[in-house]
């Protein structure tokens, strides 16, 4: 694909030393917190409730990634994980990028228009049509990719793994479409709704998602200016490029947390989940103990 392109190496050991600590913390909270999001907000969605909507989109979006940390870790140990499954890998994980930043635009727009707006725009505000703006984002966003893959000629041999260093041109597009397309358009929406709506645990998204992002695409964006043709700049760029790249999964682990701190009702089926849990594991030890004490007594009444 771009045999016509330097070729450079870089002897980085922030894979093997940093990613599989990182990740398995990030796989350790994230997924059972995805895991209770999704069931709470998948209750909630059933209820009527059009945010939780938006949270299911989420939390299949950031489990599908979450799920995936395993094999990031064992990528990293230099596993021999074939071409076909490494090229998933990173389609969930672009997915899960941008799916994410769709999303929460819509988390956004959807709070600023009810605290702006209560009396209007109930149709927006509408299970209907949280579902069709969910399904709109995820469609939206695996058709830029398959034009940027087929931009790239990824398509034909799925193979995503074996990035250049250092960036190719179409790569170059392929980064500053992603940028504008997935990140600063997003950001500006986010930050319109929730500078205007003025609650801060909408601002915390915001700056959650802050922090995941910006150093990454703030990384991608000196690559694409000083990288191409330029072996010194894209060995200097790729510690700092694998070190934000983990970063970013800081968004999908805390994701499910915030959101479901946002919408007053997911924080009561939390309790109520985090309740019946309680009652089980004391019912649990009450028999436990019960059976315990039978087998105890049978035994004294045999010995003696």
């Amino acid at each position: 694909m771009n045999s016509t392109l330097l070729s450079c190496s870089s002897n980085s050991s922030v894979e093997q030393n940093m990613y599989p600590t990182v990740y398995s913390l990030f796989f350790i909270v994230g997924f059972p917190a995805n895991c209770l999001s999704l069931f709470v907000a998948w209750k909630l969605a059933l209820q009527g409730n059009n945010m939780a909507v938006y949270l299911v989109s989420l939390c299949v979006s950031d489990l599908l990634y979450t799920v995936t940390l395993p094999v990031w870790i064992g990528m990293a140990q230099r596993w021999n994980v074939s071409d076909q499954l490494c090229g998933v890998m990173y389609l969930i994980m672009y997915n899960s990028f941008y799916v994410g930043s769709g999303l929460l635009c819509c988390i956004s727009v959807d709070h600023y228009l009810a605290v702006v707006y209560p009396l209007h725009f109930h149709w927006v505000r509408e299970v209907r049509a949280a579902v069709l703006l969910s399904a709109a984002v995820w469609l939206l966003e695996i058709f830029l990719h398959i034009v940027l893959l087929h931009h790239m000629g990824a398509l034909q041999s799925f193979n995503l793994c074996h990035q250049p260093m250092p960036l190719t041109w179409k790569d170059v597009d392929v980064a500053l479409v992603r940028v504008v397309l997935s990140f600063l358009f997003p950001l500006v929406v986010m930050t319109r709704s929730v500078l205007e709506e003025e609650r801060r645990k909408v601002r915390l998204l915001l700056l959650t998602y802050v922090a995941s992002f910006v150093p990454y695409q703030t990384v991608m964006f000196l690559r694409v200016v000083l990288e191409p043709g330029a072996c010194g700049w894209a060995s200097g760029l790729r510690d700092p490029y694998l070190v934000t790249v983990a970063m970013t999964t800081l968004n999908s682990t805390l994701d499910p947390i915030i959101y479901c701190l946002i919408d007053e009702s997911a924080k009561r089926e939390i309790l109520r989940v985090i309740n019946r849990g309680r009652s089980f594991i004391k019912r649990a030890t009450r028999i436990q103990y019960t059976l315990f004490f039978c087998h105890y007594s049978q035994l004294t009444l045999y010995n003696g």
